[in-house]
């Protein structure tokens, strides 16, 4: 297992798929697969660089975080989100169609006019008018300044842990993983999942019971 061995030996090829999954995270949201890909490939060489079994994690469960760190690096670039050129272009031309509605009928047009005059749906319409409008600021003044603080979740250590989940699933024989998919993805009962895998319901609780505890045993690097 590359996760205990010291830093200077793990191949990073192993977790690539740690940055994949990283990335989707942050798909549609202004900036291009390609480069979400590239600022967690650059993370994972610095997870590699800095990571210590002495820590007492596996390598991927402290890889995940630094990912994530690079690519959030992307939208704090210059203090604004980076918005994709295809998204400017579109932004560009749905601002020439205005103009012209404006100037012709003395009116902008809806959504739906926008989707027939641009061929794209009306989720990438609304996407490419917000990237139009001017960033909100989030301090501004009456008579003093004033700061609007916008609370946000902190959605690292739910995605460390979905990832570990995976990990450890995908480690599963196929009779595990089928009670595992069969419990927890579809939500059959215990006695329905005994009926499709041939076995009783006492078999079932017995497995799980084990099942969950070495599962969350191996997400916790124990």
């Amino acid at each position: 297992m590359t996760d205990t061995l010291p830093k200077n030996k793990i191949d990073v090829t192993e977790h690539i798929g740690l940055v994949h999954l990283c990335a989707n995270r942050f798909k549609n949201r202004g900036i291009e697969y390609e480069e979400l890909y590239s600022a967690g490939c650059l993370g994972l060489l610095k997870a590699k660089e800095h990571f210590n079994p002495e820590f007492a994690v596996k390598f991927s469960t402290y890889a995940v975080p630094v990912i994530l760190g690079e690519i959030k690096r992307l939208f704090r670039d210059g203090g604004v989100v980076r918005v994709s050129r295809s998204l400017k272009e579109l932004s560009l031309k749905i601002t020439k169609i205005r103009e012209d509605y404006l100037s012709r009928l003395g009116r902008e047009p809806d959504v739906s006019e926008l989707c027939e005059q641009t061929g794209e749906t009306s989720e990438r319409i609304c996407e490419a008018i917000n990237v139009s409008q001017p960033p909100l600021s989030l301090t501004y003044s009456n008579d003093e300044p004033s700061e609007v603080l916008i609370p946000v979740d902190a959605q690292d250590e739910k995605i460390t842990d979905l990832i570990s989940l995976r990990e450890v699933i995908s480690k599963l024989d196929d009779e595990n993983r089928t009670l595992i998919y069969l419990r927890y993805y579809r939500g059959l009962t215990q006695v329905k999942t005994a009926a499709v895998m041939g076995i009783t319901q006492v078999q079932v609780s017995r497995r799980e019971k084990k099942l969950l505890l070495d599962m969350r045993l191996q997400m916790c690097g124990e």
